[in-house]
Order: structure tokens, then sequence, then C-alpha cells
């Protein structure tokens, strides 16, 4: 990162948490149907979240159970494509009594931010979105092409995800995907996952 968008970054740290907080806030629990309000209210502010920080062609696309949401910046000829991919979902919070917190109300404990999703996946799928906004607002550009795919039911199975990956080979066509879906190896060690294992829908 170059020193002037660490600086953005830096100066706007406050702005960034409160709108993470302000996702955080949104129930978007995929396994229960009268959560599908928030299911779509937290795929619109993903959808935001990448319209304000500059991406192109955003789009909520319906299915048959919960959105997707794209977009892409492809105006780096020659340069890579780096699909972003993450989750606005989260798991049920139960059992409530066992929560420190508030699980839907963000909480700053020690320097840590408490709240359902924080770590899986609305922190670090935002961080995308805020890193995409701070090359932006610093440079103007991205230095690589890059698309977003973001589903809303990575806790559920990713059913639709799979069925619109392949019946879109041409627009999610990329040269390396990013997920941060992961974990640390330790505290303050970063941490380069290189596999995953999971479901397979053929």
């Amino acid at each position: 990162m170059s020193q002037a968008t660490d600086a953005y970054v830096q100066k706007n740290q406050d702005r960034f948490l409160e709108e993470l907080k302000t996702f955080l806030r949104i129930p978007s629990i995929s396994t229960l149907p009268e959560n599908q309000p928030d299911i779509e209210r937290a795929a619109a502010f993903v959808a935001e979240g990448l319209k304000t920080a500059g991406m192109e062609n955003v789009e909520i696309i319906p299915t048959g159970r919960h959105p997707l949401v794209y977009a892409d910046w492809l105006h780096a000829p020659g340069k890579p494509t780096v699909l972003c991919y993450g989750h606005y979902d989260v798991q049920p919070a139960d059992p409530i009594e066992l929560w420190d917190s508030p699980p839907f109300e963000p909480t700053i404990r020690n320097g840590n931010l408490y709240a359902r999703g924080a770590v899986d996946d609305k922190g670090q799928m935002y961080m995308h979105v805020k890193a995409i906004e701070a090359l932006f607002a610093v440079h103007g550009r991205l230095p690589v092409n890059v698309k977003f795919l973001v589903e809303g039911e990575e806790e559920v199975g990713g059913a639709s995800i799979s069925k619109y990956v392949a019946a879109n080979p041409a627009k999610l066509k990329a040269d390396v995907a990013l997920v941060s879906d992961t974990a640390l190896y330790a505290p303050g060690i970063p941490t380069l996952c290189i596999g995953l294992r999971g479901l397979v829908y053929t």
C-alpha cells in the first residue's frame, strides 16, 4: 500500500468503522425465512457500497433464494483480473444468552469489534470494498481489473452462486480469486490460504 493510500485509510478509518457497524446491525440470517427482508437490505448495502467506492456495472441479481451482488471495473488493459468473493449472510446468533453483548449491536471491547458476522464474513468482505475506495480516491483508478461476486447463501450451502458461476463463465473469468473468509495462523501474522475444502455442486 502506498503512503498516500495508507494516509487515506487512516484519515477515514472512523467512517469505515461506522459503516461496518451499520452493516453488522443488519441481521441477514440466511437460514430463517423471517429474515428475508434483512437479506435484501444487506444485498442493497453491499451494492451501494460498491457503487460509492467506484465500481461499475453494479447489479443485484435475483436468484431462487437470496440475491447475488456483482460489480466490476475493467479498465486496466494487459493487467490481471482479480475476482473478489465474499458473503453477506450470517449464522443465527443462538444461544443468545452466551453473548456478552447483543449480536447485532456491534460492540468494541479491548480493541476488538464483536458482532455476528464481524469475522464471517462481513468484516473481511467490506475491507475489500474500502480498499477499492481508497485506491480510487488516491490514484483515480485500480492497478488491476477487478470483479466482485458477493452471495447471501454461504451459510446454507451456496447453491445459487454455484448455478450462477456455471452459467456465466465469460462474465466471471479471472486470473485469480481473492477470498478473505478464512483464518489467521495467529494474531498479527498475515496468512495466505491457498486451498479450501467444502461443498461442490455438479
